[in-house]
């Protein structure tokens, strides 16, 4: 029998709208080939939606959400919707809904691809960050006072748990188990006296259970320079949720561009359904032309297809990027090519 897979759909706004569906053809050509299907469901829950109806998404939007095996979302974020509203309105309400505690971005190095780092050589730069996705520095704990008047006050709350600091420490010490068996744990316990040192007594004492991972601590602003003066040292990077988010967007500046880095929120205990988002954002200067890069997104879906059960699928995708990218001059425009985003995207299948 063939496995069908029930997806959520998630445009969004900007160039969301345009990269979902090339992703949704080459998730269709590979499942043919692997003998799979995927069903979809679309949301228009967006910014749009917001101005419209003055909610992202609807009331029980994380209860319609409930019974499908993954969501594909695009991207969030419009002129004139402050980003906090976007962000609190629909990404975070489902990540901490569906206890999407792992946020995993990839990061390589493409031959085809120019670096501006000039140490940063394909082949060589193959990182993974792992960050905490659900509690940390964005939190919902503070508030405002006295607003308006020359003593107003803002208080924003750090929340670091031992159960949400130790999960997502055993999640990457045991990916790193299963990769080049690196870790390196992002803190900053000489500037901030409660969170990261706790943090790292956590990183210590999760370490004990992985004897085969070599690891090392950084603080974050000289983490943030090497990941630019020696970015092929690194293999598995865990960092808090400011901190994985921060250098997850360096990490995929050093590999030529933000708009091929993916990203995956995971409920690794497969409770609640997990969601796919490519890292690059709505990219409002450019929406509507026909010309964002679809690979964010397509390596998106190639990480859903890998955490639904279907490895060789997810691969034979990533290989067809690295071949589009190394093996012909197509390329979208963030790229240093003039590629509309339809014709990325069918010499990507062709390649398929």
């Amino acid at each position: 029998m063939t496995t069908n897979h029930r997806i959520a759909l998630i445009p969004g706004d900007g160039i969301g709208t345009e990269v979902l569906p090339p992703a949704q053809q080459v998730l269709d050509v590979v499942g043919r080939r692997h003998g799979f299907s995927l069903s979809y469901t679309s949301y228009d829950w967006s910014c749009e939606r917001y101005l419209r109806e003055g909610a992202m998404m609807p009331a029980d939007g994380i209860d319609q959400l409930r019974d499908k095996d993954a969501i594909l979302l695009g991207a969030v974020g419009y002129p004139g919707v402050p980003d906090h509203v976007s962000l609190w309105g629909l990404l975070i309400p489902i990540r901490r809904g569906f206890r999407q505690y792992v946020n995993l971005r990839p990061i390589r190095v493409f031959e085809g691809i120019d670096s501006p780092v000039r140490g940063a050589r394909p082949g060589e730069v193959d990182v993974v960050v792992v960050r905490e996705n659900t509690e940390g520095e964005y939190s919902e704990v503070g508030g405002r006072l006295h607003r308006g008047f020359p003593e107003e006050i803002a208080v924003q709350e750090a929340m670091f748990t031992r159960a949400g600091v130790s999960r997502v420490l055993d999640y990457a010490f045991t990916l790193a188990s299963q990769r080049g068996g690196r870790l390196t744990s992002a803190t900053k316990s000489n500037g901030i006296v409660h969170t990261m040192p706790f943090w790292d007594q956590l990183v210590t004492e999760r370490a004990a259970s992985f004897p085969q991972v070599a690891w090392d601590q950084e603080h974050i602003d000289a983490l943030a320079a090497k990941f630019v003066l020696e970015p092929a040292r690194f293999d598995v990077v865990v960092a808090s949720n400011l901190f994985g988010d921060i250098l997850s967007d360096l990490a995929a500046a050093v590999a030529g561009s933000i708009g091929i880095a993916p990203a995956a929120n995971l409920n690794p205990e497969r409770d609640f359904p997990s969601m796919f988002e490519p890292v690059h954002g709505s990219a409002p200067d450019i929406a509507g032309q026909g010309i964002a890069n679809p690979l964010g997104a397509i390596w998106s879906a190639a990480m859903m297809l890998d955490h639904l059960g279907h490895p060789a699928a997810a691969r034979g995708i990533t290989d067809a990027i690295a071949s589009v990218l190394a093996k012909t001059d197509v390329r979208t425009r963030d790229l240093g090519g003039t590629a509309t985003t339809a014709e990325f995207t069918d010499r990507l299948i062709e390649l398929l």
